[in-house]
This record gives C-alpha cells, sequence and structure tokens, in this order.
C-alpha cells in the first residue's frame, strides 16, 4: 500500500485536496491502492533545523528534513518524535508557567515509560530511541548502534554483552525492552526478560512443547497454574506476566491509529454552519473546555459544561489530547473567530447556556491557545502525546 502523509499545518487541507485529485488522476483498475493521511507536523521544524538532522541528512535541504520527518512519523511516531525535545510537540498552553526543571525530568520520565512500554526493534533502532530505553545512556546506545554496523544484526540479547560500555547491570537493566524478530531465540522477540528464561523452560517442559509451537496459545497458556512455577526467585506474579506475554508475543500495546474523517466542503471557517455535525482532534485540554481541530485553520472549544450530559468540573475528565469525537457546531463568528462545539449531540438547547458560559473568561484564554498555536501546535501525535499532557497537568495542578 502507498501512502502520503500531509502535514496538518499552513493549508494542509489544501494540500489534502490536491492529493486527492492527483490520486483520481492516476488510479487505474491495475494501480495499488493510494492513501493519504494528515499527520501532526508539531516539532517538525525543530527536528529539521537540530545537530541530529543534520547528521541524518548532512546533504539535504531542511524544509526537506521536516517533510522526511512528517513521513517517517506515519511510519513510526514513536521512533521518530523521541528525536525532538518533548517540550517543543506542545504539552499544554500553559507549559511555560510551571518549573521547567521539574517539567523537563517529569516528560523525560514520561517519554522513557512510553518506549519501554513499547519494546525497541535492537536492529532497526536509532541512537535518539534507544538512549530513551531504560539503562542504556547515550553513549551507550551509540555503541551499540556502531556494534551493530559492524558486525551486523544482533541474533540474540546476549550479544548486547559484546557491546563496549554495556556490562551486566545495564544489560539486566534493558535487556527486557529490546527486541530481535527472527533472532536465535523466539524470546527474545518478546517482553519476557532473559533472567526469567528458566521459568519458560520450565513450563516449556510441563507442556512438553517447543516454545515457538506454544507462543500464541492462549489456550494451552490458560490452563497452566502459575503456582507451580513460582520459586524463590520469581513469585506467582512473575510467572502471570510470563504467561500473558507469551499469549501475545511481541504485541504492540498501542492503540489502533485513528485520524479524524474531516467534512469535505468544510475547509475554512465561513463553511461551518450551526448544527453541522463534524468529526474533530482534540488538540488542546484545559479545565474550562477542550479545543478541537476541525481542519478550518481555527479550533473549536467545547465548554466543560458541553463535553458530558453529566456534571463534571473539569474537562480533563472526560477527553484528552489526540481523542477523535464528534461535535456539533452551536456557533461561528466569523469576525471574532470563535467557533462553539458541543459533544451532546441530542441537545437542542446547548448553544445559549454555552454562549452564557463562555463569555466569562472567552478572551483571554482563547487568545493564550491562538499564541501558543502560532509558537507551536499542541496536536496530536502518536508517542504518548496525551500522556505527556497528563504529565504537564499534574505539575500545573501543585501550583
Amino acid at each position: 500500500m502507498n501512502l502520503i502523509a500531509i502535514g496538518n499545518g499552513t493549508a494542509s487541507r489544501e494540500t489534502d485536496k490536491l492529493a486527492a485529485d492527483l490520486i483520481m488522476q492516476l488510479k487505474t483498475s491495475d494501480s495499488p491502492e493510494i492513501q493519504k493521511v494528515v499527520v501532526s507536523e508539531a516539532g517538525a521544524s525543530v527536528y529539521s533545523a537540530s545537530e541530529f538532522a543534520s547528521q541524518e541528512m548532512p546533504d539535504v535541504d531542511v524544509s526537506l528534513r521536516g517533510a522526511a520527518s512528517i513521513a517517517r512519523r506515519l511510519q513510526d511516531p514513536l521512533a521518530e518524535l523521541v528525536k525532538i525535545d518533548p517540550k517543543s510537540i506542545g504539552v499544554g498552553q500553559y507549559q511555560h508557567d510551571v518549573n521547567q526543571t521539574e517539567l523537563a525530568r517529569t516528560l523525560e520520565a514520561v517519554v522513557e515509560d512510553c518506549v519501554n512500554a513499547v519494546g525497541v526493534d535492537l536492529n532497526t533502532a536509532s541512537v535518539p530511541l534507544l538512549s530513551r530505553v531504560s539503562g542504556l545512556s547515550g553513549g551507550v546506545a551509540k555503541s551499540v548502534v556502531r556494534w551493530r554496523e559492524a558486525n551486523g544484526a544482533f541474533k540474540n540479547r546476549q550479544d548486547l554483552l559484546k557491546v563496549t560500555g554495556l556490562g551486566a547491570k545495564t544489560f539486566e537493566q534493558s535487556a527486557g525492552f529490546l527486541r530481535i524478530r527472527g533472532g536465535d531465540n523466539p524470546l527474545d522477540m518478546t517482553g519476557v526478560h532473559p533472567e526469567t528464561y528458566p521459568v519458560v523452560e520450565a513450563i516449556m517442559a510441563k507442556v512438553a512443547q517447543p516454545v515457538e509451537n506454544v507462543m500464541g496459545r492462549a489456550d494451552m497458556l490458560k490452563t497452566l497454574r502459575p503456582e507451580l512455577f513460582a520459586n524463590d526467585t520469581f513469585g506467582v506474579i512473575t510467572v502471570k506476566d510470563i504467561l500473558v506475554e507469551l499469549e501475545k508475543p511481541g504485541r504492540d500495546p498501542r492503540p489502533d491509529f485513528k485520524v479524524a474523517r474531516f467534512n469535505d466542503g468544510v475547509d475554512d471557517i465561513r463553511d461551518l454552519k450551526e448544527g453541522m455535525i463534524l468529526e474533530g482532534t482534540v488538540s488542546n485540554v484545559a479545565a474550562f473546555g477542550a479545543f478541537i481541530d476541525l481542519g478550518v485553520h481555527q479550533d473549536g472549544l467545547v465548554h466543560v459544561s458541553q463535553l458530558s450530559n453529566k456534571f463534571i468540573t473539569d474537562a480533563r475528565e472526560v477527553v484528552k489530547t489526540g481523542d477523535i469525537v464528534k461535535v456539533k457546531v452551536t456557533e461561528v463568528d466569523v469576525a471574532r473567530k470563535r467557533i462553539g462545539l458541543t459533544m451532546k449531540l441530542s441537545d437542542t438547547s446547548t448553544a445559549n447556556a454555552q454562549r452564557g458560559r463562555e463569555n466569562k473568561f472567552e478572551a483571554g484564554h482563547r487568545q493564550s491557545h491562538q499564541n501558543q498555536r502560532a509558537q507551536g501546535p499542541a496536536q496530536s501525535g502518536n508517542l504518548g502525546q496525551s500522556a505527556m499532557a497528563s504529565a504537564f497537568a499534574k505539575l500545573q495542578n501543585k501550583g
């Protein structure tokens, strides 16, 4: 399948329309299917001018580096977005008002948690991605890549101990998060840590099957009693985790990739009419409401009172950055570039109530949000960006 990645910044809808026209012109009965996908370009300009981008693509123009970043984040957003400072991706409109040291530390921890939860392909990962793995410093990550370039692909996790600067302690911390596909040991592609391989061997002896025949066999694994394989070193909880991992070996815990389907013919705020039901992406969330990207170059606001039929005091109880939601247009003010929205799709009396509540604080919050959008949009990517936004929110609530 051929894909076209389109950045969601300036002229995104126009480019999307151009791509659609080109796809129709190129379409024949025997031609491969071509799809277009709008991708968050938050932080792409920061990456394109960075030292790492110049090392990766030394002879490529800065604008083309940004285009390459947009394309690669469609292929593997986690691997691409780790090359960018999380604060440059956008983590909330008040990110400059909190303690910057604590914010940076919290965001770094969130990124590391995301990388470790997903796992890293040892034979394809870049230095920035490897350096986010628990236990691997930037220097050790470079050593891993140098060893791979000199000796070829890693055949098993034990090869890591041959890397200069990677000792037993670092191996213990990092090995469980590093995956090897098509290697000597099928367990190396799973989240099972090498130190627990003896437990797996005991399980295989019990079922009298090789590990490759058991992996993915939930029906067989669910019949096993974890307490039979626990010992003084590895308890029942660890054995349960191993069995779960064997049921879905090498699974990706990330949710399916989704993008909002913008309505054809709705490209500008002037195209919006009251009563329209549209799909959009949550671009930012504050206590008072959620901003929704509708693809018209101006985010709309769903006030906290319009997010749910039940009473809530904080919009973050209902939505998070990156969510795909359906909304109804309740107000369009072209002159002031204001779009009022509601998620109560069946409620016909929401417009007046929303206007009254919004007017109390509308101007200040909207201007703050617009200023942040001008500096760098806080839009959805795929690298646990909502997790980073949540981490930032916790810092904000601390004071």
